[in-house]
């Protein structure tokens, strides 16, 4: 019995219907999700995103590939995922310094807490105060009696300025009342480079940017900014051990643009979650040199928000201004 044009109609209708409630309720990812680095590779924040993104991969079984990005001490890669369309295929993994100081260093178009939903933060890092062999001091007493007799000739290096290599010696030379040239980079490759060859005097460096230029007899690392000795350089004593300074810690974590679904933060929380109580995991990131943190998205927006606050009072008390 041949078809009614209603229910031809109604078969069209139907069958449209089932269409995008099959699209509505795909499950992400379906593609390659990239995560935006604003540093170059080699890195801890690098090599912590190439860590995530190798599990992410493993077990939601799509691509996950990592974006260098380097350039404005982090706002360039912070902007480009702000221009992507919030669908959870294009995410920052960033020290949060870089988004929450942001706003106080740099013109920025972005809100921290605003316009980022934070996803979980994955480790924790000190800064280690590096200085080239021909620097004529092997601790960090020596090293302020040096530059003291030359106040406002000797460079120190960054990755660029406002970066957290930069505010982390900013910090140590206010504490210690030293004068010094700040010479920026695009990223700490590049001011490492002019640390071994005696261009630049000193540079603050996590412990696995550091590490594999110790053999080097090159470099001389004379103190950790963080509250405890760091595991992997034991013999090198903190700041507070010298001098009253505060710590300056680094925390990377994974962040969307606001308006990524709900569904894609769950998902990369509960995987990232697990990874981090992974023994396998866990020692990985304790080979670099940092801590280990599991935190819910929740618990990541806390910690976000204090920071913000944190580094508006540092900008305020060590006289930066916005570039």
């Amino acid at each position: 019995m041949p078809l009614s044009v209603g229910s031809l109609v109604r078969g069209v209708i139907i069958a449209a219907s089932l269409a995008l409630v099959g699209t509505a309720q795909a499950a992400w990812p379906e593609r390659t999700v990239t995560l935006v680095v604003p540093f170059t590779a080699g890195g801890i924040t690098d090599v912590l995103a190439r860590s995530i993104a190798e599990r992410l991969q493993a077990a939601l079984k799509q691509p996950f590939i990592v974006e260098n990005l380097p350039g404005g001490a982090g706002v360039v890669a912070a902007e480009h995922v702000l221009r992507a369309p919030p669908d959870g295929y294009t995410l920052l993994f960033t020290p949060i310094f870089q988004i929450t100081m942001a706003p106080f260093t740099h013109k920025v178009s972005f809100d921290p807490i605003k316009d980022f939903r934070p996803v979980a933060a994955i480790a924790a890092s000190p800064f280690v105060i590096t200085v080239s062999a021909g620097v004529p001091a092997n601790n960090l007493a020596e090293f302020i009696a040096y530059v003291k007799a030359q106040p406002g000739k000797i460079p120190f290096g960054s990755a660029g300025t406002g970066s957290l290599t930069h505010v982390s010696s900013a910090v140590f030379l206010k504490s210690a009342g030293l004068d010094m040239i700040h010479v920026p980079y695009k990223g700490v490759g590049q001011a490492f480079t002019d640390l071994l060859g005696g261009q630049i005097s000193m540079l603050s460096a996590s412990p696995v940017e550091v590490k594999p230029y110790l053999g080097s007899g090159k470099v001389k690392p004379l103190a950790v900014t963080g509250t405890a000795r760091s595991k992997q350089l034991p013999g090198v004593p903190t700041v507070a051990e010298t001098l009253k300074s505060p710590p300056v810690i680094t925390i990377n974590g994974l962040v969307a643009p606001a308006r990524v679904p709900q569904e894609v933060i769950e998902t990369l929380s509960r995987e990232i979650i697990a990874a981090e109580k992974s023994p396998d995991f866990v020692d990985r990131i304790d080979k670099l040199g940092a801590e280990p943190i599991v935190s819910t998205p929740a618990e990541f927006a806390a910690i976000i928000a204090k920071d913000t606050a944190l580094w508006r009072d540092a900008v305020r008390d060590l006289g930066l201004k916005p570039q």
